[in-house]
């Protein structure tokens, strides 16, 4: 499946750079006009979206059956076992089929705490429909699964429980979709049900997309030219103890945004649906997917 270079920021946190993957990607969200929005798997759709709205935009979703995880279920030996699991999940990955992963530099890194609300109100919970809102209040910042959640009295999660409780239970993988605001659930349904079930937060890896070589070096070149404006515009005042602590910070700061640049989160990619507006009203008609503005 290509070959990936392996980059280690610490523990828990790792890039992983993609070679030999061009073109989209197994798992991919393509787009058509109107507002219109498909995530496919290895040909197969999975699930469609619709904005709906012009000042506040809700956008309406339809699962559909046939997500594959990924990942292999992790054994619960192995769950008890020390593993470093975003090097876990990045061999994984590497080895899989039906991913998001294309050339490039992605990051997984382990993640155990998040704002309030990601993991109750805003995971969607309801199957196959649901509605985020996307662009009011800050957005919308959650989690939707790409198969129908477990009961939490269901025997897997029951057995997720017992490891959640002992705290041994592997992390789910959650992928960060920037146009969302939020994240897809890849791997992990039961173990996100049984932590929740238990009234904890679920540990995840969360995996994201950094920029590449060509991105990095026209977002350097802007932080330059900016830095040497400012320092242009310090240079024409009058000495003084304050312009030597502004060009301080100002030295500071520009050193601290060169040094961020290489992890920042960059877009989510799309790719144009084949057949446009009409391939996505033939699908939505088949599934049954009807949404306000219907």
């Amino acid at each position: 499946m290509g070959n990936a270079r392996r980059e280690l920021l610490g523990a828990g946190r790792l890039v992983l750079d993609v070679r030999g993957r061009p073109g989209p990607p197994p798992l991919r969200f393509e787009t058509a006009d109107g507002g219109r929005l498909l995530l496919r798997q290895d040909g197969r759709p999975l699930m469609l979206g619709r904005s709906v709205g012009t000042c506040c935009p809700d956008l309406h979703l339809h699962r559909l059956d046939g997500y594959r995880s990924p990942l292999p279920p992790p054994r619960a030996a192995r769950q008890r076992s020390a593993v470093n699991w975003p090097h876990e999940y990045a061999r994984r990955l590497e080895e899989a089929t039906g991913t998001p992963l294309t050339d490039g530099r992605w990051e997984l890194a382990l993640r155990t705490g998040f704002p309030p609300g990601i993991w109750d109100e805003d995971f969607v919970r309801e199957w196959p429909g649901g509605s985020l809102g996307l662009y009011c209040g800050g957005g919308w910042h959650g989690v939707v699964p790409l198969r129908p959640l477990s009961p939490p009295d269901s025997g897997r999660v029951k057995a997720y429980r017992r490891l959640v409780r002992e705290r041994t239970i592997a992390p789910v993988l959650l992928w960060w979709v920037s146009f969302l605001d939020g994240w897809l659930l890849l791997d992990g349904h039961d173990r996100a049900v049984a932590a929740l079930a238990e009234g904890r937060t679920p540990e995840c890896v969360q995996l994201t997309r950094l920029p590449d070589a060509d991105t990095l070096g026209r977002s350097a070149e802007t932080v330059v030219q900016a830095h040497e404006y400012h320092m242009e515009r310090l240079a024409a005042r009058p000495p003084g103890p304050g312009v030597g602590r502004q060009r301080a910070a100002l030295e500071k700061a520009h050193g601290d945004t060169l040094a961020e640049l290489p992890y920042a989160v960059v877009p989510t990619g799309t790719h144009p649906l084949p057949g446009g507006a009409p391939a996505w009203d033939a699908l939505a008609a088949a599934a049954v997917f009807q949404f306000p503005c219907d």
